[in-house]
C-alpha cells in the first residue's frame, strides 16, 4: 500500500470512527442509568484515544482530521427517572452494539489487506477495542448492570445521571 492509497483509507476510517464517537456522546446524554452511563464514559474515553492516534497518523501524511461520516440518530428512550430502570435503555444499547458490529464488519477486510504494518496494527487495535465495546453494550442491553465491575459492599445504586454536566 503506497502513501496515496493510505491517506484516503485513514481519512475514511477516521470519519467513521468520529461519527461513532459523536453517537456515543449523544447516547451518554440520553442514558441516566449510572452503570450504563459509566460504560458510555469508558467507551468514549477509549474512542477519544483512537481519534488521537488517527489524527497523528493523518498529520504524518499531511491530512487534517475529517468531518464525521453521516450523523447517527439516537433511539428514543424513556425520560430518566429518579431510579433509572435498566430495561428502559435497551433500545439504545442494542443500537450501539449493532453499529459497532457493523463498523468492524465493514473495516476488518479492508484493514486486513493493508500492507503498511504500523497503521494496520493501529487499526487492528481500534477494531479489537470496538468489538470489546460492542460486547459491553450487548451485556448492558441484556440487563447486566455491572459490566465494568461490581459495586463494593453490595450497595444499591440510587438516583440517575443528569443529561447535562452543569446545571445553573
Amino acid at each position: 500500500m503506497n502513501l496515496t492509497d493510505l491517506q484516503p483509507l485513514l481519512t475514511e476510517f477516521t470519519a467513521d470512527r468520529l461519527a461513532l464517537l459523536l453517537r456515543h456522546e449523544a447516547g451518554a446524554r440520553a442514558v441516566g442509568h449510572y452503570d450504563f452511563n459509566n460504560t458510555y464514559q469508558y467507551v468514549i474515553s477509549r474512542e477519544e484515544t483512537h481519534l488521537q492516534w488517527l489524527q497523528s497518523a493523518l498529520a504524518e501524511l499531511g491530512a487534517a482530521l475529517p468531518p464525521p461520516a453521516a450523523a447517527m440518530a439516537v433511539p428514543e428512550v424513556e425520560k430518566p427517572k429518579k431510579q433509572a430502570e435498566a430495561a428502559a435503555f435497551r433500545p439504545l444499547l442494542d443500537d450501539d452494539a449493532r453499529r459497532l458490529g457493523a463498523f468492524v464488519a465493514r473495516w476488518r477486510p479492508r484493514v486486513t489487506e493493508m500492507t503498511h504494518a504500523r497503521h494496520r496494527i493501529m487499526l487492528d487495535v481500534v477494531l479489537g477495542e470496538s468489538l470489546e465495546h460492542q460486547r459491553l453494550f450487548e451485556q448492558g442491553a441484556a440487563g447486566m448492570e455491572d459490566v465494568l465491575g461490581r459495586r463494593t459492599g453490595g450497595v444499591a445504586r440510587q438516583g440517575a445521571v443528569l443529561p447535562a454536566r452543569w446545571m445553573e
